[in-house]
């Protein structure tokens, strides 16, 4: 072949290979915002469980924090609180947490509070409780759950955040104390550190990491 042929082979060459460069990244380009939306539908519905939307006029997932917390929140990892707010006051937050005490392992859970300190839903995002015996922590399989809703601090007392077995309000389940229990206490904390913390958490500037190094007297 000829140079001026090879010349022309060269840039026929490149130009399919800036093409195909092209194409992949519109590609790549597009399958990221798709997934992104996917996820932020996601998350919109699960909070919007815990954070009903008719409470609140701004977009909680874009006000929200990280705050790394282990002994209030029960986990070694920072986990996500978001703020919803009423022309700009304070209306309630929504928080992951775990309680690292259950049967088997941590019980991951989504706790929206309200801005008076009183829960508003807890819901029980992942665990691996003994099937039969934890599987009344899950809102599709029973309404326990329920049964923190409009609860605070105060009430019941601090004394009864716990099980019946135990003196407190909250029933246990046929043959299961420890899930149960473990779920309890964990709300309960949670509900401390936002006495507690609440300030800090609402003044903070968004996407920002809070650090909590104390943690509660009990549970």
């Amino acid at each position: 072949m000829s140079p001026a042929g090879l010349r022309r082979a060269a840039l026929l060459l490149g130009s399919c290979a800036l093409i195909a460069i092209g194409a992949l990244t519109a590609v790549e380009h597009l399958t990221r915002e798709r997934i992104a939306e996917a996820r932020a539908a996601a998350e919109r519905a699960a909070l919007a469980v815990v954070l009903p939307p008719a409470d609140h006029d701004n977009d909680p997932l874009q006000d929200s924090l990280s705050v790394h917390a282990p002994a209030w929140l029960g986990r070694e990892t920072a986990v996500r609180v978001w703020r919803a707010r009423r022309a700009g006051a304070p209306a309630a937050l929504a928080i992951e947490l775990s309680a690292p005490d259950g049967y088997s392992g941590d019980i991951d859970l989504l706790l929206g509070i309200d801005a008076s300190g009183r829960v508003i839903a807890v819901r029980v995002t992942r665990h691996a409780e003994t099937p039969g015996l934890g599987d009344p922590i899950e809102r599709s399989r029973s309404d326990w759950v329920d049964g923190f809703g409009g609860r605070a601090l105060g009430d019941p007392a601090l004394a009864g955040w716990t099980v019946r077995r135990e003196g407190g309000e909250f029933d246990q389940f046929t043959g299961a104390t420890i899930t149960p229990r473990a779920v309890v206490r964990a709300v309960a904390r949670s509900l401390l550190f936002i006495e507690r913390h609440g300030d800090t958490l609402w003044a903070a500037e968004s996407n920002t990491l809070l650090e909590f190094k104390d943690g509660p007297e009990r549970f």
